[in-house]
């Protein structure tokens, strides 16, 4: 139970990655972890693959009223509609700014690139959207797993021990925020 009392949201969208959803909700929750699951709009969504989620609560309902330790953004084809929401991005700002961790994967940090938190920051990502972090002033590279202060990113599901291991990781080094 390294992660009693620590705080994650996995932000939800239309067509998620069904596995970059599941495997950190269940990994985070069986370290302890408490675990809530935001959408940006529906109250249930399908993954790519079929797999249906049902959110705690709306971005909406959550920006400017609640901290997270840990904000995840899986990857798939959710990242293009959650990049488009407010209080999303505003979430995912907030937690950098707090010290919280902010781990994404795939496609996910499209989301990063939006929030505008990933100037001069080491990052990786699904190869196809390379180009989108290096122009919002990102520095790149082909890894599995990459850590810069508190941002994890991660290129496919392949990388997901990886991507959880770095993200339990350094939630077991901070603290829960206030």
């Amino acid at each position: 139970m390294e992660l009693k009392g620590k705080k994650v949201l996995i932000i939800a969208g239309p067509d998620f990655e069904d596995r970059e959803l599941f495997y950190p909700q269940l990994r985070l929750t069986e370290a302890g972890a408490t675990v809530k699951i935001a959408g940006i709009g529906e109250r249930t969504y399908k993954g790519k693959y079929g797999m249906p989620i049902e959110v705690n609560a709306q971005c909406e309902e959550l920006a400017f009223k609640e901290s997270f330790d840990c904000v995840i953004i899986p990857g798939g084809w959710a990242p293009d509609k959650i990049r488009a929401n407010h209080a999303a991005l505003e979430i995912v700002r907030h937690t950098m700014k707090e010290g919280g961790v902010v781990a994404s994967i795939c496609h996910g940090p499209w989301v990063l690139a939006s929030a505008d938190v990933i100037r001069g920051k080491n990052v990786t990502s699904y190869k196809n959207i390379k180009d989108d972090l290096v122009h919002a002033g990102a520095n790149w590279s082909d890894n599995e797993v990459v850590v810069d202060g508190n941002l994890v990113t991660s290129r496919t599901p392949a990388d997901l021990p990886a991507f959880c291991r770095e993200i339990v990781k350094l939630l077991t080094k901070t603290a829960v925020p206030a």
